[in-house]
């Protein structure tokens, strides 16, 4: 069976991305499993740059089609921040801990009349020869005085992200199978490339 190889060290995001690619007949493998241990730095400048060069140089060090992701948190009030630096906002090491306690000060400090907020993401298919493909996906929401308790490991903001549309965190203990997919942004862009992911490992 081919492999696809989900190219991101994020345990959340592996999780996620393989329960949305679960309906293809290929077997995921993650980093680990591939004994790729070699972190990728994020030198890019946009969601698009970051996305390519993890999935192109995951997808050449193992020889197998890589699949990655880079995204971020975009606030209106704040000009957009963090956007590609959401992962290290609030400090070099990223920490979900850090990120919570810098997004509690931060939500407390927004107008009241703009809280809005976007969560994007850049889906990249890689192959080992260096060819690549990106679609985006994106959910538009706002940024809620307060957060929800439960903290979803890796993803530290949607404890923060609101869906007025529907009256929910952006979060999996609050969204059911359905709302998961109609509003996930992750799942868009990952249901966008399902197509061209067929066609290029010939499934």
């Amino acid at each position: 069976m081919q492999k696809l190889l989900i190219a991101t060290t994020n345990k959340g995001k592996i999780k996620e991305i393989g329960e949305f690619l679960k309906d293809l007949p290929v077997k995921l493998v993650s980093l680990k499993d591939v004994g790729i241990s070699q972190d990728v730095e994020e030198t890019g400048t946009t969601y698009e740059e970051n996305s390519r060069l993890k999935a192109v140089t995951y997808a050449k060090l193992s020889g197998i089609p890589a699949i990655s992701d880079d995204g971020g948190l975009e606030i209106s009030a704040l000009n957009n921040e963090p956007g590609v630096q959401s992962r290290y906002w609030a400090g070099p090491e990223g920490k979900d801990d850090a990120i919570i306690e810098k997004m509690k000060k931060v939500a407390k400090e927004l107008p009241e009349d703009n809280r809005k907020a976007v969560f994007q993401t850049v889906i990249t298919l890689a192959l080992p020869e260096g060819s690549y493909w990106q679609v985006n996906g994106h959910v538009e929401g706002v940024i809620a005085k307060e957060p929800l308790i439960k903290v979803l490991h890796g993803y530290p903001y949607r404890s923060f992200f609101y869906l007025p549309e529907i009256n929910k965190y952006y979060h999996e203990s609050e969204l059911t199978d359905r709302e998961m997919k109609e509003y996930n942004h992750r799942w868009k862009a990952v249901n966008a490339i399902k197509s061209i992911i067929k066609e290029q490992l010939h499934i």
